[in-house]
Order: C-alpha cells, then sequence, then structure tokens
C-alpha cells in the first residue's frame, strides 16, 4: 500500500518572549493511503500543532514533510498554498462556513477556489450531499441548521474535491451523542466508500474506535502507534 504521508524527525517550537517552548519533539509518522488514523492524547501534547503542520498551516522548525511525494518543508509559501488546496481537506471543530451562504453556496465556493473557475455542473455536490443526508439542506444557510447538520456540510466541504486527505480536529467535539455517531458514520463510509485518507484528532474513545489505527501522543512524542 502506498504512503501517502510521511514526517521525519518533525520538530515545532514556538517563541514566547524570550522562551523557545517545544511543541513537538521528533516525531516521525508514516500513513498509507486509505488509512483512517486517529491521534489521541491529553490536551497540550502536541495534536493540534502536528495536524496544521502536515496541513502546511504551520512550517516545521525542523524535520521533514512528504505528502503524496510532495516535500512541504522543501517549497515556498506559495507551493504549499498550492498542495494543501489541491490535496488536503480539512474538518475543524468550529465548523467556519460562511453564514451568507446555504450549503450549496458553501460547496459552490469550495469548488471555485479548489479549481480556479465557476465549479462544477452540481453533480458532484448532490452526490456528496446525498452521502452525508443534506440533499433537504441545500438551500439553507447555516444559522437555518442544526449544529450536527452544520458539521456535516463542513464535512461535505472538506471531501467535495476529493482530496488525497482529510485532517479532521475534534470534529465531534462540539456535538451530542447522536450527530457525533452521524458524523462518525459519514467519515466511516467516505473512507470505506471513497479511499479517502483521513487523520482525526479525538478525545474521544468512542470516535477512536471508527478508525483503523490509533496514535497516542504526550509531550510532543508519539508514545503509541
Amino acid at each position: 500500500m502506498k504512503t501517502i504521508l510521511k514526517t521525519e524527525d518533525l520538530t515545532k517550537s514556538y517563541r514566547i518572549g524570550k522562551l523557545e517552548v517545544p511543541a513537538l519533539k521528533g516525531v516521525s509518522l508514516d500513513v498509507k493511503e486509505g488509512e483512517f488514523v486517529a491521534i489521541m492524547g491529553p490536551s497540550g501534547c502536541g495534536k493540534s500543532t502536528l495536524l496544521h503542520l502536515l496541513g502546511g498551516l504551520l512550517s516545521p522548525t525542523t524535520g521533514t514533510i512528504i505528502i503524496d511525494d510532495e516535500d512541504l518543508s522543501k517549497v515556498s509559501d506559495a507551493q504549499r498554498t498550492d498542495i494543501r488546496r489541491r490535496k488536503i481537506g480539512f474538518v475543524f471543530q468550529r465548523f467556519n462556513l460562511f453564514p451568507t451562504l446555504t450549503a450549496d453556496g458553501n460547496l459552490k465556493l469550495a469548488e471555485k477556489i479548489h479549481t480556479g473557475n465557476g465549479g462544477s455542473d452540481g453533480v458532484n455536490r448532490r452526490e456528496v450531499l446525498r452521502l452525508l443526508k443534506l440533499e433537504d439542506k441545500m438551500h439553507h444557510k447555516p444559522l437555518e441548521m442544526s449544529g450536527g447538520e452544520q458539521q456535516r456540510v463542513a464535512l461535505a466541504r472538506a471531501v467535495i474535491n476529493r482530496p488525497s486527505i482529510i485532517l479532521a480536529d475534534e470534529p465531534t467535539g462540539n456535538l451530542d451523542t447522536e450527530n457525533s455517531a452521524i458524523v462518525l458514520e459519514m467519515f466511516r463510509e467516505l473512507n470505506e466508500k471513497y479511499n479517502q485518507t483521513i487523520i482525526m484528532i479525538t478525545h474521544n474513545p468512542e470516535a477512536a474506535a471508527v478508525c483503523s489505527r490509533t496514535i497516542r501522543m504526550r509531550d510532543g512524542h508519539i508514545v503509541e502507534n
């Protein structure tokens, strides 16, 4: 099975005043194409920093990040942005939907950003909305939807352009039990039907149980893989 993501001796430090505070301390990781990986660990262990590095939102202090044979640590900011646009979909705990746009409008915008033009004829949008059981919400704005529905729209936006990798940061953190189960089932279905590679940060053991593999972090290190 192809390795789609690889890090070697990844470190990241933040400067706070005169102090250098390490967040990651030499993380090496391999993820195969089509894996569904949970990252777990206590608050402050480096999970979110790692996810943001994998998505090209941050640059490492040292070490390498290979995404689908492209080295994020050796490209310009513009090239990193292009790799992120083409290959990575993000799902955050906060939905980050555009409040003035409908569900369909949010997906159209994601398509436009990805393609650089007006998007598609809508076939792919309708298929993703159907998969996520959102067909009847196409013309609803975020404030007209429940939290679970908004998270499913955010998930639809992340997968609309079929990225190589989906990165999810506590996607069920703000949801009740019923909506958490719906979102996790959708992740599982996307992983199985479309072979989407998914890396998900979670504190929830039930969410991790859906994944095919769990990585545990502590104090900036991987302690279990």
